[in-house]
């Protein structure tokens, strides 16, 4: 699943559809009548909390979630024709993009946006974001902090990747219950994940380790302990385990339970 750094580039990248009249279809049909009440209006702009898209048009806002399998394509040819699977088009005489296997595609007005917002935790992204009540949160939960970084209702955007870079970035073992940590340790993790989170949006990939050629950087050694098999710092072979139902990775030595 995309995490946050994705969906904030993402809605970066669509802020090119503002400002002209657009031209919205669903060649799927599951979001035909979402399409049809967009169609013709100008994209006022678009906005990301966590990992949760919104186009906002004065009719309402476009409200994504991409989940496992949900992606956006650009087409610099905006008369081409898209896939017969595409949920959502948005065109302009310049440029198209087609949204393919979202997990959500709706269309809310402002109390739903709302509603999909309130449920979420601060994001480390968002410059509105309350580090302090992310700290907080973090502080009164008994799960461990590899559990913890996961709920998206504690910290919204940190998916599996950030979760095991930052804890290592910051010497936590994902297992160690959040509530144990220091309100020092919270406040590092939190500026951590709000550093290589913004960095991700920049380079458009995840990369924690320091190089010359970043984006040059095969996946394979861009990551200092995630599917690693030995830490990148210092060496030593890499822990694997099942932490609030996902692969957690780190290292013994730098990590210790």
């Amino acid at each position: 699943m995309p995490e946050g750094h994705t969906v904030h580039r993402l809605a970066r990248d669509l802020g090119e559809l503002a400002g002209v009249p657009l031209r919205a279809s669903s060649p799927q049909g599951r979001f035909a009548d979402g399409a049809a009440r967009i169609d013709g209006e100008h994209l006022e702009g678009t906005d990301a909390f966590g990992k949760h898209l919104f186009l906002n048009a004065s009719t309402g806002s476009v409200h994504v979630h991409l989940g496992m399998q949900g992606k956006w394509f650009r087409y610099a040819d905006p008369t081409a024709p898209p896939l017969k699977q595409v949920r959502l088009r948005l065109a302009t005489p310049v440029v198209a993009w087609d949204l393919i296997a979202p997990s959500v595609c709706e269309l809310l007005d402002e109390d739903g946006v709302r509603r999909v917002t309130s449920a979420l935790g601060p994001d480390p992204l968002r410059p509105d974001a309350d580090a302090p009540a992310a700290v907080a949160a973090l502080a009164a939960d008994p799960r461990p902090i590899g559990a913890a970084l996961l709920d998206q209702a504690v910290i919204a955007g940190v998916g599996n990747v950030f979760r095991n870079e930052a804890l290592h970035a910051v010497g936590v073992n994902p297992g160690r219950p959040s509530r144990a940590l220091t309100p020092d340790e919270l406040t590092e993790l939190w500026g951590v994940l709000q550093a290589m989170m913004t960095q991700a949006v920049e380079d458009g990939r995840i990369i924690t380790v320091d190089s010359e050629d970043r984006l040059a950087l095969p996946e394979s050694e861009s990551r200092h302990v995630y599917k690693q098999d030995h830490c990148r710092d210092c060496g030593a072979p890499v822990t694997v385990a099942t932490v609030a139902g996902r692969t957690a990775y780190f290292c013994p030595v730098e990590q210790p339970d």
